[in-house]
């Protein structure tokens, strides 16, 4: 496992975080290039994502539906599938983490990235439908595949095939972590918190229901998510509303609280630094990406399936996605987590010190934190560090600090005595050892979710909690079912037909193993491959911007649907 981490870390600094300096700061690439694209698309389509949201919406309806056009899915079948690949654990843990990291601020710049995605989202899309292919062997005969390899190769042509290639590569990979893995561990970890659940018997079951689903093909898939995507949202957004009412009074200030953060951060709870801007806009633009999914190049794969002759019509469907992704669903949960005030709060919690959320970080002058990885051992004094400097580690738990540590779950006996992080255990100036201390420590990812539910519904009673383990459940199924169909998509263009079966039997195996993974490990990884591959696809996007710009024209000028 420290393997694991240590290539980890070394991708994500040479990877995902390298970037260009800039008044001292370094700016990642990936955020440089999603926002620019996502804002020369806006402006070569004249903001099209408010001009013609409103005509998306009657699209995914099924007003202008043609049961003879060619394809496989409905235009809301489409978006379902689509949308259960988006709407998910990026909703409940990743703006949380977004939050824990870059503070209430990093919220706005979520924002930002779905308002600039919709116009990229749209491109993708349409790109896909028009370079569409048929298929014509095995289970997927008489279908039709999409997406940017596609679109790459034969917008782009056959010089560009190479690059089409390593999308499919890093996307097919990508499914099995950040659409499948880090969903079953999200799972897992809630199950197990709230029910004590191992995670290896939650992940032998959604393992079970994934594998029986993804059998079935895009049609069955569809079918799924249809029902099941509009029941989970309905179920998280009624709760959070009930919550927001609830606190109607706090709205105002934490709307206000969401902008001053954005522009003139105090850091998150667990930044880098007091001010440090950089970490709210990344932490934003990264949970945005990871949420909406836009310029990623995923969607596009399930919204090919519809059935239109017109590629446009997809595309403005496809503008709904990160509107009800991220403008609706993940302002909710943000909303919930700072008006409730969870997210600088402190809960009881069991310190395992050999546990994936375990770490080591100094505080320094300014007030943040820095990495730590001791090699000596800690000592602890009446519960409290004895060296705090700038240069001493301390025990944390998501990243930050613990103030005080006991030995028992009531938190009235102080731990004294020594911590060893290599063997990670604890040893008490009484000659006693444990594997765990007490404190209380902040939350992260979608426990912290829990925790603002909880708290917003308490007048109610003690159940606010459970809207979250199910939405959890749900979401996680629906998106690794959907990512299942992405992945052998890209199976599919690469090796054939032939290939189709043991890539389902590994997406399978994968999902079990990000359910018994370490959060932090499967996290960082999906990060690390989410940050390759939207590089061939917005490059693509940007050379046939044209391209997309000339059928949108044509296709307002025309107006087909007026035909239907």
């Amino acid at each position: 496992m420290d393997f694991i981490q240590r290539i980890t870390d070394f991708l994500t600094t040479y990877v995902v975080e390298i970037g260009i300096p800039v008044g001292g700061e370094n700016v990642p690439l990936m955020v440089i290039i999603l926002l620019g694209i996502g804002m020369y698309l806006t402006l070569r389509l004249g903001v099209l994502q408010v001009r013609r949201l409103g005509h998306g919406i009657a699209v995914a309806s099924g007003k202008y539906d043609d049961p003879d056009d060619e394809g496989d899915v409905t235009h809301f079948q489409a978006l379902t599938t689509a949308l259960s690949a988006t709407v998910g654990i990026g909703n409940i843990a990743g703006v949380a983490l977004a939050i824990h990291w870059g503070g209430p601020g990093a919220l706005f710049w979520m924002w930002v990235t779905a308002a600039l995605g919709m116009a990229t989202k749209y491109s993708e899309v349409t790109l896909a439908q028009k370079y569409r292919v048929h298929e014509d062997e095995g289970e997927w005969a008489g279908t039709v595949s999409g997406g940017p390899m596609y679109y790459i190769e034969r917008g782009l042509g056959p010089n560009w095939k190479w690059m089409a290639v390593f999308f499919a590569v890093l996307l097919g990979i990508t499914a099995f972590l950040t659409g499948n893995g880090v969903q079953a561990n999200t799972v897992a970890d809630n199950l197990e918190t709230q029910f004590n659940i191992p995670t290896w018997v939650s992940g032998l079951v959604t393992s079970g229901v994934v594998a029986a689903v993804i059998l079935g093909g895009i049609s069955r898939i569809g079918r799924v998510t249809s029902v099941l995507a509009p029941v989970m949202a309905v179920v998280y957004v009624v709760g959070a509303l009930i919550v927001i009412i609830m606190n109607i009074g706090e709205v105002a200030p934490t709307f206000a609280l969401i902008f001053r953060e954005a522009f003139n951060p105090t850091a998150g709870v667990a930044g880098t630094g007091v001010g440090a801007f950089l970490v709210t806009l990344m932490y934003g633009v990264r949970r945005g990406l990871f949420s909406n999914e836009a310029g990623q190049g995923s969607a596009p794969i399930a919204h090919s399936a519809a059935k239109t002759e017109e590629p446009v019509s997809e595309g403005v469907v496809a503008l709904l996605e990160p509107f009800i992704d991220t403008i609706i669903i993940c302002t909710m949960t943000g909303l919930l987590i700072i008006m409730t005030g969870v997210w600088h709060d402190r809960f009881e919690t069991e310190i395992t010190l050999s546990g994936g959320d375990l770490s080591y970080r100094a505080v320094q002058v300014d007030g943040g934190y820095v990495d730590m990885n001791p090699d000596a051992p800690i000592r602890i004094d009446g519960g409290e560090h004895a060296a705090m400097g700038p240069d001493d580690p301390q025990i944390s738990w998501h990243e930050v600090p613990v103030p005080v540590l006991y030995v028992d779950e009531a938190q009235t006996r102080p731990f004294s005595g020594v911590i060893d992080p290599g063997s990670g255990t604890a040893t008490g100036d009484d000659g006693q050892t444990y594997t765990s201390l007490h404190g209380m420590a902040v939350e992260s990812g979608a426990p912290l979710t829990m925790a603002a539910f909880r708290r917003g519904l308490a007048p109610l009673g003690d159940w606010g909690h459970y809207i979250v383990v199910l939405s959890v459940l749900l979401f996680g199924i629906s998106t690794a079912i959907a990512w299942s169909y992405y992945g052998d998509r890209c199976a599919n263009y690469l090796f054939g037909a032939r290939a189709l079966i043991p890539y389902k039997v590994v997406f399978v195996i994968m999902h079990f193993v990000g359910a018994v993974l370490p959060l932090s490990v499967i996290w960082a990884i999906g990060d690390v491959f989410l940050a390759i591959v939207i590089w061939p696809n917005l490059i693509a996007l940007g050379l046939l911007a044209p391209k997309v710009v000339e059928m949108t024209r044509d296709y307002f000028e025309r107006k087909p649907w007026e035909a239907k």
